[in-house]
């Protein structure tokens, strides 16, 4: 951790999302890199009241992760924030128009890496609870959290899924809780997710018996098999969508050997493969659907092979009810529209969330997420931030 007297000199207001989100995008936090970004987040909340807990957590194989659960008061409901200030990194820094860390403004917009990717969501969160604490003197009737890591980008071992054991082993309940993914396609306002479909991972290998191209009778070639097999799986059709998810799909995303001659039949062929799945499955038929697939056109071929999973994430879907209703009409209430309550795109830490809470996730447009120039509107800035404020006055039923 940084030094907090000398660094705290230069930290911005905590009721200046515009300029908390440029000092957190100067914090170089790759994954999994702190850069910076959780002192300062301290820094700033600690002399609002907040009581912040820094959890470093490690595992073999795993990069070392820094996170931070802050909170203010001590009563119930505890509404809670969630995010990460990891990012992406910025790629080629010669193909951005500004510095990927400089948070330079220009014309109205803010860039840099993070921008929209979440450290802007953060600052309008913080923003919008500093000035409504503020404004009434320090009093809620209840709790606000916060639940940063460090770990969403990265493999999301050592981040919210560690944090959230932690919260229960020391007594901690979450009530409620808002993720400030970035969720709209478009423009402010678009769409809140309550849901996620579910992620499988899946690792084919197929074996066969190495040996010269020019005789491949004395030779068993996995890669025509691996082929079939990946064809059947890529062309299957698995349903066609239901009420509230998109139709559940797979993809190959990798296929290699371990051979890099012309001349040489290689004695495995490897595919990695993801399935997206929505609320018409569950992760243990999903598994044996894929696997009697794959034993349906090995059989044809007397292939030989093993097959692995690794699931990131079950689909999940957040009844209608309080939370969906109040950050609904908070959005309602500043931008003028009624968004479209969505579970598509990727995955986010509200796949771990939601078995401690109920969960949504608002946040930025998401259309420059990930990409060179990274940038938001300080307009989306100002909306965001009274969108926030709006949903907590809204959760607390102070207006």
């Amino acid at each position: 951790m940084t030094d907090n007297t000398t660094s705290a000199q230069n930290d911005p207001a905590p009721g200046d999302a515009v300029a908390l989100a440029q000092a957190l995008i100067r914090c170089h936090s790759v994954t999994p890199a702190e850069g910076g970004a959780l002192d300062l987040l301290q820094r700033v909340l600690e002399p609002l009241g907040f009581t912040c807990h820094r959890l470093p957590f490690t595992q073999l194989g795993t990069p070392d992760v820094d996170n931070l659960y802050a909170r203010w008061g001590t009563e119930g409901p505890n509404l809670c924030f969630a995010g990460h200030t990891d990012v992406v990194p910025p790629g080629n820094e010669a193909a951005w128009s500004v510095p990927p860390f400089a948070a330079e403004i220009r014309d109205g917009i803010l860039y840099g890496r993070g921008a929209v990717d979440m450290k802007t969501e953060i600052a309008c969160f913080i923003a919008a609870l500093a000035d409504l604490l503020q404004e009434r003197g320090g009093k809620l009737p209840g709790s606000l959290s916060l639940l940063i890591t460090g770990d969403e980008e990265g493999p999301a071992i050592n981040g919210t899924v560690k944090m959230l054991d932690w919260l229960k082993v020391n007594g901690e309940t979450l009530d409620a809780c808002l993720v400030g993914e970035p969720s709209n396609p478009k423009a402010l306002g678009d769409e809140i997710k309550i849901g996620r479909r579910g992620s499988l991972n899946g690792e084919l290998i197929v074996h066969g018996r190495q040996g010269h191209s020019a005789y491949p009778a004395k030779a068993d070639n996995p890669v025509p098999k691996l082929a079939r097999i990946i064809d059947r799986l890529s062309g299957a059709h698995l349903d066609d969508g239901t009420d509230r998810f998109l139709p559940s799909h797979l993809a190959v995303t990798v296929i290699s050997v371990p051979n890099t001659a012309t001349n040489v039949i290689p004695g495995e062929a490897r595919a990695l493969f993801n399935i997206r799945y929505n609320d018409s499955w569950t992760k243990q038929r999903l598994q044996d659907w894929a696997r009697g697939e794959i034993e349906a056109v090995a059989k044809d071929m007397s292939a030989e092979f093993d097959l692995t999973f690794s699931g990131t994430g079950d689909v999940f879907c957040t009844k209608a009810g309080p939370l969906v209703e109040t950050i609904s009409a908070a959005v309602k209430d500043v931008t003028g529209r009624t968004p479209e309550l969505t579970t598509g795109g990727g995955t986010s830490d509200a796949r771990f969330i939601k078995d401690a809470c109920p969960v949504v996730e608002f946040g930025l447009v998401n259309e420059m997420i990930h990409k060179v120039d990274e940038h938001v509107p300080l307009k989306d800035i100002e909306d965001l931030t009274r969108i926030y404020r709006r949903f907590i006055e809204r959760y607390f039923q102070l207006a």
